[in-house]
């Protein structure tokens, strides 16, 4: 039956068709878990730079990606994030915009240019999973807790010389990474943090007969901006767990911990290639 004339229509109720960015579709798009990009980032960062087995980094990078010449080189970086779109809308609404992440990057090269590739995440909130994962982030959920710094108290590390800061992560009711860090002088920022990033982009196709996504693309990483470095001596501590393989990248020589504010935007990013694998 049409409606009476001049009676508003509930958006909700006149099928006009679904709407949103990401699963899940709704009339009016709202209810989608991921917004479309640009996304914004702002956060701190707690970092350990390190050395993994070279055949360990080489086994975990896809055709196209080149480890040769790196040594190793590997950073385990855990972020206290605050995202939003460009209306800001989600810094209103706090819950929307924090989360916490752990991830490893492995230095490499794409056709002689210095990247970074990302072999694991973790996040504690589902609606960066997803967002992670629409990017070929290999995010999986975990609980993630960093030391926070703040300006007054006894409760707090000093930001400078001699402040300690950690981060935990727990996955699967285990244990997985311990990471300490303690400052001593100010330094340049490290390479790798501010690398653009290599992802596979890769969903199952649940049709048989048709091929699954699968693609190599740039992070589509923008405006990154890093301030406020601290460097010094650091531990890292991986630990076995029978759903991950993260202790295969387990540091063989720890070379520096750091410590920064960063900001990046995230437009979109590239496609290199149809085999991402």
């Amino acid at each position: 039956m049409a409606p009476e004339p001049g009676r508003r229509v509930d958006p909700v109720t006149a099928r006009s068709g679904l709407r949103g960015y990401s699963l899940p579709l709704s009339p009016t798009g709202r209810s989608a878990l991921v917004p479309a990009p640009p996304w914004h980032f702002s956060g701190e960062v707690v970092m350990v730079e390190y050395r993994a087995d070279p055949c360990a980094v080489e086994a975990f990078l896809p055709r196209g990606l080149d480890g040769r010449g790196f040594d190793g080189l590997a950073a385990a970086i855990f972020g206290d994030w605050q995202s939003c779109t460009d209306a800001g809308a989600e810094l209103a609404d706090p819950v929307r915009s924090q989360y916490r992440e752990f991830y490893v990057v492995l230095a490499c090269s794409w056709q002689g240019t210095p990247v970074a590739r990302c072999p694991m995440c973790w996040v504690d909130r589902d609606f960066s999973l997803v967002r992670g994962l629409i990017q070929g982030y290999p995010k999986k959920m975990g609980s993630i807790a960093i030391t926070r710094g703040f300006r007054l108290g006894r409760a707090t590390p000093p930001g400078g010389a001699g402040g300690r800061f950690s981060g935990t992560l727990a996955a699967g009711d285990r244990r997985l990474v311990d990471l300490h860090v303690t400052l001593e002088t100010r330094a340049e920022p490290p390479p790798l943090m501010l690398a653009p990033l290599v992802h596979t982009r890769f969903f199952p196709a649940w049709d048989a007969s048709v091929r699954p996504l699968e693609e190599l693309v740039t992070g589509g990483s923008v405006d990154q901006a890093i301030d406020d470095v601290w460097t010094g001596s650091a531990r890292l501590e991986m630990h076995e767990c029978p759903s991950d393989e993260l202790t295969a990248l387990r540091p063989v020589e720890i070379l520096r911990g750091y410590r920064f504010a960063f900001a990046e935007t995230i437009t979109g990013g590239t496609l290199l290639s149809r085999e991402a694998r």
